[in-house]
């Protein structure tokens, strides 16, 4: 199985880092609590006294959304959003141990975080340009065809398990009690995006080795290399 992003992504957003994890023998079981909570209070000190729309890391991403045609302040990456509600309600739900990690580190670094269930994955995942045919399950349960020209994470089976981007995940690949496998992407365009995103991969790599075993590969993604096999 691989992950890439098209040559036409990295064409049209040259400034792009992006990272890619691969793990296997998660389960539900394990305690990230304390971690969970060291992120949460460093994004807290980074909303002391402004907003997530401030951060360097969400500026980049909202002219990123601006370049599709999307208005930022109505559609926000992922980071922007749980960063939005963190400030607004002190906390996030608990979902899974991974899926809470995964959310409190994007917390701490506004960097969009997506996890995915391998299993629900068909051959590969591919960040491109839709070509309007892929399907996309939302989390109640609906159908919807992303638009031609929208950035998807699509599969070999026409899936799509993010649309706009890194606006929304799908239902399909969601990390589940039962997963075992998974693959972990963090994007970002500000200034020190790769710096950053190696940083990322770095904490996240160690905090998994504690609540669960090491990473079985990690890797970080330019267009001198693009794919990411796993």
């Amino acid at each position: 199985m691989r992950f890439s992003h098209s040559s036409d992504i990295w064409r049209d957003f040259p400034e792009l880092a992006a990272g890619a994890l691969f793990l296997e023998g998660i389960d539900a079981a394990a305690d990230v609590a304390a971690a969970v909570d060291r992120y949460g209070a460093t994004a807290r000190s980074r909303l002391d006294g402004s907003t997530e729309g401030e951060l360097p890391e969400i500026r980049a991403w909202r002219r990123a959304f601006s370049r599709m045609g999307l208005k930022p302040t109505q559609y926000r990456c992922a980071s922007e959003a749980l960063l939005r509600r963190f400030r607004k309600e002190g906390t996030l739900p608990r979902l899974h141990p991974l899926v809470d990690l995964c959310n409190a580190l994007s917390l701490a670094t506004a960097i969009p975080i997506a996890v995915l269930d391998v299993a629900r994955i068909a051959g590969w995942v591919q960040v491109r340009y839709a070509t309007g045919a892929e399907r996309y399950l939302t989390f109640g349960g609906e159908v919807e065809n992303p638009a031609e020209g929208e950035v998807v994470f699509a599969d070999a089976d026409g899936n799509a398990h993010a649309r706009r981007w890194t606006n929304r995940q799908s239902g399909l690949s969601a990390v589940r009690d039962g997963s075992r496998a998974v693959l972990i992407v963090a994007e970002a365009m500000h200034d020190t995006a790769r710096a950053d995103v190696e940083s990322l991969l770095t904490a996240l790599s160690a905090e998994i080795a504690t609540a669960w075993q090491p990473p079985a590969a990690t890797a970080i993604l330019g267009p001198s290399e693009p794919e990411f096999g796993f």
